[in-house]
């Protein structure tokens, strides 16, 4: 088999998305169609025509390793985005590297020889222990790193400090052994760093593609990615007379408190007359639950990443949500649709005993940041 020039690993379905986004912006290394491409039936990606076919024979100059977490909703929505960069052209490989003690490893010793091999390596998440796992074989003369959600924010905060990877809602803790281990994993985490770094001299390239409100530094390149490829592939949306709602993770993450969550949600659906929420995949069933009998609204589980399902449609005229990912790229995918974008604040009082002491300020200038949206005060929300 022939080894791809450009080796891509994701673990989430947006990483994967924007992935397919980087590659439709690099028009010059995608393979060349030898026909109009045809409609398929309707499925994942309904409104998507897919290339013809390649030629016998010819390789995909990318192939997109799917690292997939252990969550159904997740894997659920990566098979489905494997299916839309498969009829792109594109190669996929599916490849377990969790659930079982031997499983990272198993992996590694897999996907050694092609990480090795590959010109340029394109990764989702740099804060992801296993892909800096990965990055100590790396030998890529080009290193790209797209959006995994706000994360991208704190990753380049950090490396233009100089600083070690860490997300910005983790918090330390795990006593003696968690220190030991940290120990431990420190020869890996400084590799990764060097990864991240250009180095002129041995012909080192980093680029940044990303949604986010980041600058460049240390000799990165920063590329924007305005969703060209979802807005290419997909409607312009039907829009409704409705709110929209949308979750996120921050419960979960262990940063808001769930009581505030439901309360805020209820506020926010009372005042903007919102009818769904679309859930985030991380949310949990019993959240969803409460949400839904505290509220009446009706619960939506995408099966593809919102910005897809709200480019498809039928997408409310509003859509609200709090501070997260979505309102940096929302207002690219949507560009031209009609629709607003509006984010409300997450009042401090919100926050749980355990958030990060980052938390706060992050989740602010998430908001700060975001552009070509409606700000909503916190105080639209209950605060006790």
């Amino acid at each position: 088999m022939v080894t791809p020039s450009t080796l891509a690993f994701v673990e989430s379905p947006v990483q994967l998305l924007n992935v397919l986004e980087w590659a439709y912006a690099h028009p010059g290394a995608q393979p060349q169609l030898d026909g109009v491409p045809r409609q398929r039936g309707r499925r994942a990606g309904a409104d998507l025509p897919g290339p013809a076919p390649r030629p016998a024979g010819a390789a995909s100059w990318l192939r997109i390793v799917v690292l997939p977490p252990t969550d159904p909703m997740s894997r659920g929505q990566l098979r489905r985005m494997a299916a839309l960069a498969r009829d792109e052209g594109h190669e996929v490989r599916w490849q377990e590297a969790r659930g079982s003690r031997f499983a990272p490893l198993k992996a590694l010793v897999a996907l050694a020889r092609d990480v090795r091999a590959a010109r340029t390596v394109v990764v989702g998440d740099p804060f992801s222990r296993y892909v800096q796992l990965l990055l100590t074989l790396v030998r890529a003369e080009q290193l790209v790193v797209v959006d995994d959600g706000t994360a991208t924010m704190e990753f380049m905060a950090q490396t233009a400090r100089g600083e070690r990877l860490v997300r910005w809602h983790r918090v330390g803790g795990g006593g003696l052994p968690g220190r030991i281990r940290e120990l431990a994993y420190a020869p890996v985490s400084a590799t990764a760093r060097r990864r991240f770094t250009p180095a002129a001299d041995r012909g080192h390239r980093v680029e940044v593609f990303s949604s986010m409100p980041v600058t460049a530094h240390g000799g990165m390149t920063l590329r924007v990615n305005d969703f060209a490829w979802t807005r290419a592939r997909f409607g312009p949306p039907r829009l409704t007379r409705g709110t929209d709602l949308v979750g996120t993770s921050l419960v979960e993450t262990g940063v808001v408190d769930p009581d505030r969550y439901v309360d805020a949600v209820r506020a926010l659906t009372l005042e903007h007359g919102a009818t769904r929420y679309f859930a985030h995949r991380r949310e949990s069933p019993e959240k969803l639950r409460a949400l839904s009998r505290a509220t009446g609204l009706e619960i939506v589980r995408p099966d593809l990443p919102l910005e897809l399902i709200a480019r498809r449609g039928p997408v409310g005229r509003t859509i609200v949500s709090f501070p997260s990912t979505v309102v940096h790229t929302l207002p690219y995918a949507l560009t031209g649709t009609g629709v607003t974008v509006a984010v409300c604040d997450v009042d401090p009082a919100w926050l749980t005993g355990s958030a990060s002491p980052r938390a706060r300020s992050f989740l602010a200038g998430v908001t700060d940041t975001a552009r070509d949206v409606r700000r909503l005060p916190a105080q639209a929300a209950p605060t006790a």
